[in-house]
């Protein structure tokens, strides 16, 4: 299962998203610096409006949605990567996730410190970047040493290997983070491998006042979190309240949902934030529908018909003949399976088939 590990300052309210995230209180959350050491790790499900529908169309009382796995990380301070704060750890921690929700704090409230002593989204945001950059350039530097010495002897992959290292470590040295590199696709698997933390894709979370989501326009922050996440690191941003957020972990949905439209809201910013990072790691659901149950399988987008019958089981990609397959849209459109067979809407294919986000399957295989 891939995974996204939460990022920022101390007391930016990592800990009390990753809370509503979870629907726990398993982070503690505190008035202080450092109040999370080691990461709280938690599964979270991820909202997808057509699970309903499908689940009233197949007859079925189980619904099992998708879910990705969420890191609440230490928080980090200035010389990170020289060890000040939980520096060292902080960093380790991170090389282990597959992408990066960054914090960032968006309101002004005296009675909640800010180690920095003002609220300043954008430098908090370098502080944070540069420490996740001098980290690389090290681990860049190093390696590449040891790179130079291989390539001597010809090692093919070392002389890829050393040339491609050269590239990162002058881009880090223009202090522009990997993510912004133009890279193929295999040597950007190439720089995942070296464990670079900058080359992982990164989602900023704007927590912001509860009075703020009213009227989101009136939080100039929050515009400038959004130009600089764009132009420095080509990165979206996701606005929510952590606060707000954590109070709705005790509620129903039908109260959830009233207590939202009282703040002007449709959805939870937390589903938003689920929603954007399933996005960011590159993943996509498609759905098996039946009587016994509605189900949405992760995959990475562009994945085979094939392999992506290989997220139900191993046997069903190995004797993979081939699928059924009709889109979600359609099949809700027919109202019901057998309509959408007899409209001709379900299409059978084979091996180089690519899956798209939604598709509804039912595979077949050689047992």
């Amino acid at each position: 299962m891939l995974n996204a590990g939460i990022v920022g300052l101390p007391n930016v309210g990592k800990s009390t998203l990753f809370n509503a995230l979870t629907k726990t209180r398993k982070a503690e959350s505190a008035n202080y610096p450092f109040c999370t050491i080691d990461p709280n790790v938690g599964v979270v499900q991820v909202p997808d409006n057509r699970l309903q529908p499908l689940k009233i169309l197949a007859k079925t009382n189980k619904v099992i949605p998708a879910a990705i796995e969420m890191l609440d990380i230490a928080g980090l301070v200035e010389g990170a990567s020289k060890g000040e704060g939980l520096g060292n750890q902080f960093l380790a921690n991170i090389r282990e996730v597959d992408a990066i929700v960054h914090v960032v704090r968006c309101f002004e409230d005296d009675e909640i410190i800010h180690n920095m002593g003002s609220v300043d989204p954008v430098r908090d945001i370098e502080i944070i970047n540069t420490e996740l950059m001098l980290s690389d350039l090290q681990s860049a530097e190093n390696q590449l040493q040891k790179l130079i010495k291989r390539a001597k002897s010809q090692e093919k992959e070392a002389v890829v290997n050393r040339a491609l290292m050269e590239k990162v470590v002058d881009h880090l040295n223009k202090g522009k983070p990997i993510v912004t590199m133009e890279l193929d696709k295999d040597d950007r698997e190439r720089v995942r491998q070296f464990g670079m933390l900058t080359s992982k894709p990164v989602l900023y979370a704007c927590n912001v006042a509860e009075k703020d989501l009213a009227n989101l326009g009136s939080n100039s922050l929050i515009e400038t979190v959004r130009e600089y996440a764009l132009q420095e690191s080509n990165a979206g941003i996701c606005i929510l309240s952590a606060g707000v957020e954590f109070e709705l972990i005790d509620f129903s949905v039908e109260e959830a949902q009233e207590y939202l439209l009282e703040l002007g809201l449709e959805d939870s910013g937390v589903s938003d934030l689920i929603r954007s990072v399933y996005s960011l790691l590159g993943l996509a659901s498609y759905f098996t529908a039946g009587e016994q149950e509605v189900r949405a399988w992760t995959f990475k987008r562009g994945m085979s018909a094939p392999e992506c019958a290989g997220v139900i089981h191993t046997d069903f990609q190995k004797g993979f003949i081939k699928a059924d397959v009709v889109s979600y849209q359609d099949l809700i459109d027919e109202g019901s399976i057998v309509s959408a067979r007899e409209a001709g809407k379900y299409r059978l294919e084979g091996k180089d088939y690519l899956f798209k986000d939604g598709d509804v399957a039912l595979f077949k295989f050689n047992r």
